[in-house]
């Protein structure tokens, strides 16, 4: 199955990928797969007290904030994800060819020396930068005719031969492991930092960011009765009818549970990262919201069209119409900008008129 520029089979390692040690990584790979989505929506039915369609992400949710422009301290000597060992001289030129790898050097200050982007580096700053990445198909000529100092990738970066040939032609290229939940955003964080020359910058955001996501964790309601809201995570993509049910290693559950919620289809059983939609798993999943990507919910027609997928209606979330729709191009990210997703999903799964789900 393969999707279109915009997308890639999410959950599941990439075919064609940087070599070495292959971490599925989900997060990453689902993130990074996600076109530009360039606005949220809020479709269906949103006068209505029972539906709930959390679209509309804050004005400025597609812009990164960036920390002092730091000076690097070059060279350094880092050892990739993949084991390869890299000496970066300068940072003067710098392809990230993930959009959430993208996000971190930004954040970082270092966003005036960004060269190229990946199509998921959907924020403001990087908007006029080349695409030379799209759904993990890195151009190779495209990265090189750029004249890079350093090119930041991560495992579910490919294919492997452009991987080789940016590498062959004498480019400090780094492989850095994906994000798979909360937890990461930290190390994300330090290994780019590193990386750049920038380990003072790295410890600053990296505080900062932890620091933001914590407030927000303070935020959640007690659960009414005790019960936390079951939340199913769905991956949509209507125009090449792909409707995915997350599991355990779908990389939202440690979003889902930061926010007070349960990962109704890791609760259920699912072990894997996605399966395909069907009545009975989600009947199983008994969700009382699902959690979308904006994208992928305006690709099955809102919510009125994903009503219409089997199973969905006869769901408490279908029934209720209770739809938590964030942003495709920093949902999973787990990078600097994770505090605004954990408030946008704490925000629209508890609405002030009912807080407590």
């Amino acid at each position: 199955m393969r999707f279109q520029e915009d997308v890639a089979r999410p959950g599941l390692s990439a075919r064609r990928t940087a070599r070495g040690p292959r971490g599925r990584g989900p997060v990453s790979a689902l993130v990074a797969v996600v076109a530009l989505a360039l606005a949220l929506t809020g479709c269906g039915g949103s006068d209505s007290p029972k539906a709930q369609v959390a679209g509309a992400a804050s004005a400025t949710a597609d812009r990164i904030e960036p920390l002092p422009v730091p000076e690097p301290e070059l060279p350094v000597t880092v050892t990739s994800a993949d084991g390869t060992r890299t000496t970066i001289t300068s940072a003067d030129r710098v392809v990230p060819l993930t959009g959430s790898l993208s996000e971190i050097v930004f954040t970082l200050g270092l966003g005036d020396r960004v060269v190229a982007r990946d199509i998921t580096a959907t924020f403001e700053q990087a908007a006029k930068l080349p695409v030379v990445t799209r759904a993990h198909d890195v151009s190779a000529e495209s990265v090189l005719s750029l004249r890079p100092t350093v090119v930041l990738a991560d495992t579910t970066t490919g294919p492997a031969e452009a991987i080789d040939q940016i590498r062959d032609a004498g480019i400090p290229l780094v492989v850095v492991e994906p994000a798979k939940e909360l937890a990461d955003v930290g190390r994300r964080i330090d290994t780019v930092a590193q990386v750049l020359g920038v380990k003072a910058a790295g410890t600053t955001l990296k505080t900062r960011t932890q620091a933001r996501v914590d407030a927000v964790r303070k935020t959640v309601p007690a659960p009414k009765d005790g019960r936390k809201p079951r939340v199913a995570f769905l991956y949509l993509r209507g125009s090449a009818s792909v409707y995915l049910l997350g599991g355990r290693e779908s990389g939202a559950s440690s979003l889902l549970e930061a926010a007070g919620a349960v990962d109704a289809g890791k609760a259920s059983g699912l072990r894997k990262d996605f399966t395909a939609i069907t009545s009975e798993a989600l009947a199983k999943a008994a969700p009382d919201a699902i959690l979308v990507m904006s994208k992928g919910l305006d690709s099955v027609g809102g919510v009125d069209g994903l009503v219409k997928i089997p199973g969905v209606a006869e769901t408490p979330a279908g029934l209720d119409r209770r739809i938590v729709s964030i942003d495709d191009g920093v949902l999973l990210n787990y990078g600097p900008r994770t505090d605004r997703v954990l408030t946008e999903l704490v925000e629209q799964l508890y609405p002030k008129s009912g807080a407590g789900a």
